[in-house]
C-alpha cells in the first residue's frame, strides 16, 4: 500500500479555497478515502461541505436519490449510477461542487464486462458543468485502486473547473 497522497490533497484543498469552494463527496469503492484524505489536511473544514458514504446500493438510493430502477438496470458500477450520485450529492448538500466515485475494487466482484479495477468517477458544479470518466486501473490490488480512484477524483474535479 502506497499511501494517500497528502501533498497532492493539501494543493486540491488550496485550489478549491482559493476560489471559496465548497465540496461534497459521494463514494462506494473508496468508502470515504476522498473526504478522509480531505479532512487530513488542517483548514479542510473551510472546503470539504460533507461526505456520503453510499457502498451499498440502499445507501445509493436513500442518501442521494439514485433511482433504484438505474441501478437494477445499469449495475452500480456504471456511468449512468455515477451521474446520479454526483446529482444527489449536489441536490443533498450544499456545496459547490461534487465528486462521486462507483466501482470495484476487488480482489472479488468482477466480471467480464466490469472487471476488477473499473471505476466511474463523475464531477459537477453547481453552475451545470458536468464530467465523467471511466477509470480501468486492473487488478493491482484493492488498496491501490482505492488510491488510484482518489487521484483521478482529485484530477476530474480540478478539470471540471477549469
Amino acid at each position: 500500500m502506497t499511501g494517500i497522497d497528502y501533498e497532492r490533497a493539501a494543493y486540491f484543498l488550496e485550489g478549491m479555497n482559493s476560489r471559496g469552494l465548497t465540496i461534497a463527496t459521494a463514494e462506494s469503492c473508496t468508502g470515504g478515502l476522498i473526504a478522509a484524505s480531505l479532512a487530513a489536511i488542517p483548514g479542510a473544514s473551510s472546503t470539504l461541505e460533507r461526505g456520503f458514504v453510499t457502498y451499498s446500493n440502499e445507501a445509493k438510493t436513500e442518501l442521494l436519490g439514485v433511482p433504484a430502477a438505474l441501478i437494477r438496470d445499469h449495475g452500480a458500477v456504471s456511468r449512468e449510477v455515477a451521474l446520479a450520485m454526483v446529482a444527489g450529492a449536489l441536490e443533498h448538500s450544499r456545496a459547490d461542487v461534487a465528486v462521486a466515485v462507483t466501482g470495484i475494487a476487488g480482489p472479488d466482484g468482477g466480471s467480464a464486462d466490469k472487471p476488477v479495477g473499473l471505476v466511474h468517477i463523475a464531477a459537477a458544479r453547481r453552475s451545470g458543468v458536468t464530467l465523467h470518466e471511466e477509470m480501468r486501473f486492473g487488478p493491482i490490488g484493492r488498496h491501490q485502486i482505492q488510491e488510484a480512484t482518489v487521484a483521478a477524483a482529485f484530477d476530474l474535479v480540478e478539470r471540471v473547473l477549469a
